[in-house]
């Protein structure tokens, strides 16, 4: 199946928000993860998000290039091609974008996006994700509705933050932020609801305590209950039609009883990177344990090119990932709710 058209995709949000399940919502870096991801949703029999962040799409560019919005389109071309071998819809998205990165990454892909709807194609990316909360809210929001009026004209949604993930992602480094800082306010939503409502679509990464990165159990304080309250203010003044369609950035380790508190709060997208980066490398890291002589040529031998073949491990660490993303798929009740061939 092709990737799913902007139609699609928001009959997927829609099947999500009312069916009160969730997308995972996987970072990619390389073909071998695309193929990872792919594989997990078409077992799974779920629909799914694959995104591409900042240094994601840098390195995908090749280390020598160094072009984060090159290889953001180099990976979403590729998904394009490899999803028409599956029977699930996935949709593209990218990852958290800074102001400072809007025109040479965000702008980019949308000139991508205008040229393959020239072309008669669907935009290359479905939605992307504008990260300005870093900026005082008013400012946030100002940006947040130009982007959004582009993106529309593209039939593009935009993923906006009002409050701040904390820990560290891609080099963006949270760590040190105010504690209050990790919790978005009801009167945040209700301001983000009725800036950005008139103008399209939108998804919104309320923030609720979540946080980047791995962590022992309980490190992390996650209140899912601000999602709730936030929501409560919004549907009071303006009806149940005006419930937000919310992301839950930070998923990976996160309990089973929070990350399904939030589902009945209205998130219907879970971002899922560490834990899934994590079950890529482990199978990789056992390969080259388990084989170290045939992979090293240790004193003048000659080694064993079956055990140093890049393809023997990456399929391990391919499957490795499927494996993780379909635990994910379980977790946010997605998986065997496939609409492919519904819309």
């Amino acid at each position: 199946m092709p990737i799913a058209t902007p139609a699609q995709y928001r009959a997927m949000l829609d099947a999500a928000q009312k069916g009160g399940y969730a997308y995972p919502a996987v970072n990619v870096t390389s073909i071998t993860t695309i193929n990872g991801a792919l594989r997990a949703f078409a077992e799974a029999k779920s629909d799914g998000i694959i995104q591409v962040s900042t240094g994601g799409g840098k390195f995908a560019s090749g280390s020598a290039v160094g072009d984060e919005a090159f290889g953001a389109i180099v990976l979403a071309e590729a998904t394009h091609l490899l999803a028409e071998k599956y029977n699930v819809l996935v949709a593209l998205h990218t990852d958290h974008c800074q102001p400072g990165k809007v025109d040479s990454f965000l702008r980019p892909l949308l000139a991508a996006s205008k040229k393959r709807q020239a072309e008669g194609k669907g935009p290359l990316f479905q939605s992307h994700m504008l990260d300005a909360s870093e900026l005082a809210l008013d400012a946030n929001l100002a940006l947040s509705k130009a982007l959004l009026k582009e993106c529309a004209e593209l039939d593009i949604i935009l993923e906006v933050e009002a409050g701040v993930v904390g820990g560290e992602e891609d080099g963006h480094d949270t760590s040190g932020v105010s504690a209050e800082k990790l919790y978005t306010t009801p009167d945040d939503m209700l301001a983000v609801y009725e800036a950005l409502q008139p103008l399209g679509r939108f998804l919104f990464a309320a923030t609720f305590g979540n946080v980047h990165g791995a962590y022992k159990p309980g490190a992390v304080k996650l209140k899912p209950t601000i999602l709730r309250d936030g929501q409560k203010v919004v549907t009071d003044k303006y009806g149940p039609s005006a419930e937000m369609d919310l992301v839950f950035h930070g998923g990976s380790g996160s309990d089973l009883a929070d990350i399904r508190e939030t589902l009945d709060y209205g998130v219907v997208k879970m971002n899922i990177d560490t834990d899934t980066q994590y079950a890529f490398t482990r199978p990789i890291v056992t390969h080259i344990c388990q084989n170290i002589e045939g992979v090293l040529k240790i004193d003048g031998e000659v080694g064993d090119k079956k055990t140093y073949d890049p393809r023997g491990y990456l399929k391990k660490a391919e499957i490795g990932l499927a494996n993780r993303l379909k635990v994910a798929c379980d977790d946010l009740r997605s998986s065997g709710r496939t609409i492919c061939g519904k819309v």
